[in-house]
């Protein structure tokens, strides 16, 4: 499989120039309705989720301010030692956290 070299400046002035965001849009929502999208979710959401716990509990539970949890879900941030284990137990064993948390 070849991979892709990115984009020089004028190649993606030009790309945009010519986007149609709207049709974007609708085949996006086509693809969704008829089942061929898919989600994509972050190991973070997927552990605090499985554990049934909020944001705020999930932070407080690992540490860390409720900012910092978003930033880790919107894949802004990634977790790193201590936190970053945690939310692997998390993911395997999520009622691990929800004895702790309570």
């Amino acid at each position: 499989m070849k991979s892709k070299k990115p984009l020089t400046d004028k190649e993606l002035e030009e790309f945009e120039e010519n986007r149609d965001i709207g049709a974007e849009l609708l085949e996006s929502v086509r693809q969704m309705k008829a089942g061929k999208g898919r989600i994509v979710m972050s190991p973070v959401i997927s552990a605090r989720k499985k554990s049934g716990l909020s944001q705020a509990e999930f932070a407080k539970l690992l540490g860390v301010s409720v900012r910092t949890l978003q930033e880790w879900e919107q894949g802004r941030r990634k977790p790193s030692g201590a936190a970053k284990k945690l939310i692997e137990i998390a993911v395997r064993h999520p009622d691990v956290l929800k004895e702790i948390a309570m």
